[in-house]
């Protein structure tokens, strides 16, 4: 065996047997970013009551008081999900298990399928809260609505997207790159409130022209779980960034934009 046929030997397989997976974890990030991808745009239909087949406001009748108790359940599943994964002691548990390059990618699509899991099982709540008859002003609050989920996705472009749904971590791996440390930034509308993305989610769910009582539930419970939420990410963030947010927290508002207290 020559030198070359020795260097061939001894580096081919387990080079090889790392390509595939890194080809397979790659794989894997592409497909939970789809089904997320799929899961939001059929959120905005669920919660716009358009161009889906099950809305907020259709499904089986149910006694309000099981339709209440299942929603609710729904709702805390996704909500638990999504707030225990994100933690940072949940994550060094769960990396013993889970490859930290698909580890994103696999929160994201175990929130999506438990989303998906509300938008199957949902049950309608009928009873109308309001409804706005003036034609001009139900086409501003669709708009309004629309215009937040505009704002959530252009939120998530601002900082990094696709790092944020797992996409640049497996195509790093892919590539044999490493991840860069976390650094604060601040681009664009986060100048002007800290959490865009959640703002936009709650113009989204409250600006509509008809206000089911199941759609104030759902507005109503995912809004409490958005403060929840904000409350457990900046305890994180102040943990790593230190003064340094801070210091922004002091200087930017949390909702809405030029107001401190909110």
């Amino acid at each position: 065996m020559t030198q070359l046929d020795h260097q061939i030997h001894s580096i081919g397989p387990e080079v090889a047997g790392s390509r595939i997976l890194k080809l397979v974890a790659f794989l894997y990030g592409i497909t939970a970013y789809l089904v997320f991808f799929v899961t939001i745009l059929y959120a905005i239909g669920f919660v716009m009551g358009v161009m889906v087949p099950k809305t907020i406001d259709t499904g089986t009748d149910t006694p309000t008081v099981e339709a209440i108790i299942v929603n609710l359940l729904l709702m805390t599943l996704f909500a638990v999900q999504h707030s225990v994964m994100a933690r940072k002691q949940f994550k060094a548990w769960w990396t013993q298990f889970v490859p930290k390059p698909v580890e994103r990618s696999t929160y994201v699509l175990l929130a999506s399928l438990s989303l998906l899991l509300l938008f199957w099982q949902w049950r309608p709540l009928p009873a109308v809260i309001w409804n706005v008859e003036n034609p001009d002003l139900a086409v501003t609050l669709v708009t309004l609505s629309f215009a937040g989920w505009v704002l959530v996705f252009a939120s998530t472009y601002m900082i990094n997207h696709f790092e944020l749904f797992g996409l640049h971590q497996v195509t790093s791996h892919l590539v044999g790159k490493e991840m860069t440390p976390p650094r604060f930034k601040t681009p664009l509308l986060y100048n002007f409130v800290r959490h865009p993305i959640y703002l936009g989610f709650i113009v989204a769910f409250w600006a509509a022209p008809t206000m089911t009582a199941g759609h104030l539930l759902f507005a109503a419970v995912t809004t409490i779980y958005i403060f929840v939420g904000i409350a457990l990410e900046e305890h994180d963030l102040v943990a790593l960034f230190g003064d340094e947010y801070r210091q922004y927290k002091q200087r930017v508002s949390m909702l809405i934009p030029w107001r401190r207290s909110l």
